[in-house]
């Protein structure tokens, strides 16, 4: 059925939650997973780029480092299960595009990530990366609801 998953992970308890789901629907179906974390970043935080840039190298360069460490600690479960996983971090405005392009280059059949259930204004402000995923996605997406 899916011989490839991808997992887009944040350090939030509901990815670790789909992480745990995908791993156990990965060995049911012998299936690769990637693990995906994507660290946002919007190149026009400030008026003047050559000001805030070292900011925002910095800001990068950290984000990079806490997601390493969230998918080394992620990688541990797959192992222990022996189920193939590899890890990646991509830098991008959109983290949704984000994760359905690298769906698309990777010939990934499912996603599988983690919805915070935000509602109404709530999510208006803080956007709704599961939602986004779901309407641009062009493979089937499993969402595991924070509860």
């Amino acid at each position: 059925m899916y011989k490839t998953i991808l997992v887009a992970v944040d350090d939030s308890p509901v990815a670790f939650a789909a992480a745990e789901h995908a791993c156990q629907l990965a060995k049911q179906l012998n299936a690769d997973v990637s693990l995906l974390s994507v660290v946002a970043f919007d190149p026009f935080v400030g008026v003047n780029f050559y000001q805030v840039a070292p900011a925002i190298t910095d800001y990068l360069l950290r984000a990079e480092e806490h997601a390493k460490g969230i998918l080394a600690e992620l990688e541990q479960t797959f192992h222990r299960e022996n189920v193939q996983v590899h890890s990646h971090i991509v830098r991008g405005q959109d983290t949704a595009k984000e994760i359905c392009d690298y769906a698309t280059a990777h010939q990934i059949e499912l996603i599988i990530m983690g919805s915070h259930g935000r509602k109404g204004v709530e999510r208006l402000l803080l956007g709704g990366t599961a939602q986004r995923v779901l309407t641009l996605s062009h493979v089937p997406v499993l969402v595991i609801k924070d509860h």
